[in-house]
């Protein structure tokens, strides 16, 4: 096999790109700026990257080389200093229901119960369904993510991985055009992450929703992703490098793990980290 690799200046600068109406997230010579005291600290500069419509994509890099950044500024949580992010053709004016987010802490309201975390957003995004309808979705999510008996117990009273639970199932319950997650498993033991990535991928399978994720673990990268870009060591972070993951769909992690290309993609990212 020959490990297929696309950089994001190729894309860009020697004219091989997507086709628009398969791009459901476009960002262009994007930057990121914070002025110091001893003058501007450039955290992004260059960033071009095209996801398409119904693709996982896993975002690896050293801490520090601005992936939350990226990914809290494609959620409009973060100002932009130069270049562009459009969904669908356009630009973002700050945060939307267009896209959906899963921190790595699910930031819950402590003294709601999961249901109503659930629907806080299910409220906003659907104001004229019934208040029937509007639970039932929200049912319908927190049943896909395994708490089918706790739709009524506090946030503050469930565990680290049922609250990130409640978190996916809020994410997805608004039935946003893009899911951004920011190392939603970081903080969880092995068997709690292998668990919930399970549930992602199950429910991810349904809905293809476009997925950009942020990771720090290379095994989760490809087990997740369509493509997994590299990112450059900050400051002036941009696309390094991206790999081509040719796992069929849908995958169980035995099959990613016997695969003959498994190691040479394990291998080709740490081998980018580690330069």
């Amino acid at each position: 096999m020959v490990v297929e690799e696309i950089t994001a200046k190729e894309t860009h600068e020697n004219g091989i790109s997507f086709p628009s109406d398969k791009i459901m997230l476009d960002l262009k010579d994007l930057k990121k700026v914070y002025p110091t005291p001893k003058g501007d600290y450039v955290v992004l500069e260059h960033l071009n990257l095209q996801i398409l419509k119904e693709e996982f994509v896993t975002i690896i890099g050293h801490s520090g080389c601005g992936k939350t950044t990226m990914l809290s500024m494609i959620a409009g949580l973060n100002p932009i200093s130069g270049g562009n992010i459009a969904v669908l053709g356009n630009p973002i004016k700050g945060p939307g229901p267009d896209r959906g987010v899963i921190f790595q802490a699910p930031s819950l309201m402590p003294w709601m119960s999961a249901l109503q975390n659930v629907l806080l957003g299910v409220n906003r995004v659907f104001p004229h369904a019934s208040k029937a309808e509007r639970k039932d979705i929200a049912k319908y999510y927190l049943h896909k993510v395994g708490l089918e008996g706790a739709f009524d117990k506090k946030a503050n009273e469930l565990s680290q991985g049922m609250q990130q639970r409640v978190g996916i199932a809020r994410a997805f319950a608004i039935k946003p055009k893009v899911l951004l997650l920011d190392e939603p498993f970081g903080m969880l033991d092995s068997l709690t992450r292998g668990e919930l990535q399970d549930i992602l991928i199950e429910i991810w399978n349904k809905e293809k929703i476009t997925a950009v994720m942020i990771t720090h673990d290379v095994d989760e990268a490809i087990f997740l992703a369509d493509r997994v870009v590299m990112m450059t060591s900050g400051p002036r972070a941009k696309i390094g490098d991206v790999l081509k993951i040719n796992f069929e769909r849908p995958r169980t992690r035995k099959a990613v793990l016997e695969h003959d290309d498994y190691y040479k993609y394990r291998k080709h990212l740490i081998d980018f980290l580690e330069h």
